[in-house]
C-alpha cells in the first residue's frame, strides 16, 4: 500500500532535533513562485547543474519541514548522512518540487494540505513548508541498467576479469584499504536483470569491511574514493562461486563510496 505520508523513514525518527520555524513560514515571500500543481515555492540556492530526477528515481536529499504551527517535522541533518527516498513513496507537492530540482540545489517549499499530508492521523494538518537540498538521484533498481548483460566497450577490465566503469566521480582522495570500514550504497542484479538486493530500498547505507565481502568487491573497492559511483561486472569465481542459495553466474553491481571510517 502506498502511503501519501511515506517518507521512506520514519518522520518521528527523524525529527530529532527541532529546527527554528522560519520567518515566511505562514506567508511566502512576494517573489515565490507556484509550480502546476500547486506548490508555491523559492529558489534559496541555484544548483550545480545536471539532470532532474525523473518521477521514479531514488533522490538524496536533505529535507527539513515545519507544521503550520512551527513545529518540525522532519530533520534530515541530525543524521551521519543524507538518505536515499524513492520520488514514488513521497508525498504529492514533495514529489512534484523535487523532480524540478536539479542536483546541489536548494528550495523552500509551501505545499498546501491536499498535496501534503491530506489530514493523514498524527501529521501535520494545514499547509507544511519544507527546506529541500538535492544532492542526487539514481534510476530505480527495480529497473536493471541496460548494459546488465555484460560490459560494455567502454569498461575497464582488469587481469582478474573484474570490469568497471565510472557513474560518477568522487570528491574524495583517500582509497579504502582490505583492512577498511566503510560504509556503501549498492543495488545488485544478475544477468538476465534481476535485483537481487539494493540498499537504496533501505535508505540508509550499508557498513562493512573490505576483506569481508567478496572477491571482485575487495578488489574492486580499494580503487574508488569517497563520493564516486561505479558498476562493476564481477565473474562467478570472484562473486558467489556457485554457493547454494546465493545469486549464480556473473553479478552487476553499482556501488557507491559514501564514506570510509578513520584507523
Amino acid at each position: 500500500m502506498r502511503l501519501r505520508t511515506a517518507l521512506c523513514l520514519s518522520l518521528a525518527a527523524l525529527a530529532t532535533l527541532a529546527q527554528g520555524a522560519p520567518p515566511d513560514l505562514l506567508v511566502p515571500p512576494a517573489e515565490a513562485l507556484r509550480t502546476p500543481g500547486g506548490v508555491t515555492y523559492r529558489v534559496i540556492q541555484a544548483g550545480r547543474g545536471g539532470t532532474s530526477p525523473g518521477p521514479r528515481d531514488f533522490v538524496r536529499a536533505h529535507l527539513t519541514g515545519w507544521g503550520p504551527d512551527g513545529a518540525t517535522f522532519i530533520h534530515t541533518r541530525s543524521l551521519d548522512e543524507a538518505p536515499y527516498l524513492s520520488l514514488e513513496r513521497l508525498m504529492p507537492g514533495l514529489r512534484e518540487s523535487l523532480q524540478a530540482m536539479v542536483p546541489g540545489e536548494q528550495r523552500r517549499i509551501w505545499v498546501p494540505e491536499a498535496l501534503a499530508f491530506a489530514g493523514a492521523k498524527g501529521r501535520p494538518a494545514g499547509t507544511v513548508v519544507m527546506d529541500l537540498e538535492l544532492l542526487d538521484s539514481v534510476p530505480d533498481p527495480s529497473q536493471a541498467p541496460p548494459d546488465v548483460a555484460a560490459p560494455p566497450p567502454d569498461a575497464t577490465t582488469l587481469r582478474s576479469g573484474l570490469a568497471f566503469r565510472v557513474l560518477k566521480p568522487g570528491s574524495g582522495t583517500a582509497h579504502p584499504a582490505r583492512p577498511s570500514w566503510i560504509s556503501v550504497h549498492y543495488s545488485g542484479w544478475t544477468t538476465d536483470g534481476k535485483l537481487f538486493d539494493s540498499s537504496l530500498k533501505k535508505g540508509t547505507s550499508v557498513p562493512l569491511q573490505v576483506k569481508g565481502t567478496i572477491e571482485g568487491w575487495i578488489e574492486g573497492l580499494p580503487l574508488m574514493v569517497v563520493g564516486e559511483r561505479r558498476r562493476f561486472w564481477i565473474p562467478e569465481k570472484l562473486a558467489y562461486r556457485g554457493a547454494s542459495g546465493m545469486p549464480q553466474g556473473m553479478l552487476v553491481f553499482d556501488v557507491e563510496l559514501m564514506g570510509i571510517a578513520p584507523n
